[in-house]
Parts: C-alpha cells; structure tokens; sequence
C-alpha cells in the first residue's frame, strides 16, 4: 500500500476516487437513498478537486482504494472501498493526516454510527451538533475535535 499527496488530479484519477466514494456511500452511509446518493455524486468531482489537500492511498497494484481531503486541520472526507474496511487503513490514514496536516477536527454524519465509533476511536469527541448538513438535508451533523 503507498499513500500520498495527489499533485496532478487528473480526470482518470477523480474518476476512480468517485467510484470508491460511491462504493463506500453505499455501504456506509444506509440513511440515503440510491437518488440521493446518485444527486450527491454530482458534486464529487469539484469536491476532489477542490479540497486543499487530496490524500490518496493505493493498493499494491496502483489502484486507489481509499482517500481523504483536508482544509487546513479539518478532515473533510474520509472514504475507503468497502474491501478495505476494518483492515487498518482509516486509522494510517488518519494517523497520517495528523502527523503531516495536523488534522484536529471533523464533521460525521449522526447516523453513520461506526464512522462516530471509529473516529471515537481515534481520539475525537463531539463538541456541536447540528440538525441539518452543509446542505440543509434532515441529515444530523455531529462535529468531532480530537482531545
């Protein structure tokens, strides 16, 4: 496995990250329906290319299979083929993002519970709540600082 900083955030690469966001979506996040997973999927490509720091782990074989985008210390997403959960790559790469981008804080939907769970895990505690997301959906948004 090799992780790294995305410099040249070409078509083909947005392409492969939007499956792996889709893939996990749809294992992770149980709340949304397929039309709104396939609404959301929309603005993935300007979110991948528009997040100050895309960081993308590959398999042996140079496919991705997981990534993550930072803002400043704030973890933005987080998402990994759904293969690859609970084999220890969300905490590499959380563990990473801390040690070169001083992650410090994220947003987790209400309702992905093991996402709060993990990043429980991690070492963050929720500090604010809101009823609704960065899009006004009836999708509860726990707000997650690490202690």
């Amino acid at each position: 496995m090799y992780i790294y900083k995305v410099k040249d955030r070409n078509p083909m690469l947005i392409e492969q990250l939007e499956r792996v966001w889709k893939e996990s979506v749809k294992e992770t996040h149980l709340f949304l329906s397929d039309a709104e997973i396939n609404n959301i999927q929309k603005y993935i490509p300007q979110a991948l290319m528009g997040v100050a720091q895309l960081i993308v782990a590959e398999n042996e074989s140079g496919i991705p299979i997981a990534f993550m985008g930072i803002e400043e210390h704030k973890l933005e997403m987080l998402f990994l083929a759904p293969q690859e959960r609970g084999h220890g790559l969300g905490k590499k790469l959380i563990e990473y993002g801390i040690k070169e981008y001083a992650i410090d804080e994220v947003g987790v939907n209400e309702q992905n519970t093991k996402a709060r769970g993990f990043y429980e895990h991690m070492g963050f505690r929720v500090y604010k709540r809101t009823e609704t997301d960065e899009q006004g959906k009836p999708y509860p948004v726990l707000y997650m600082k690490l202690t």
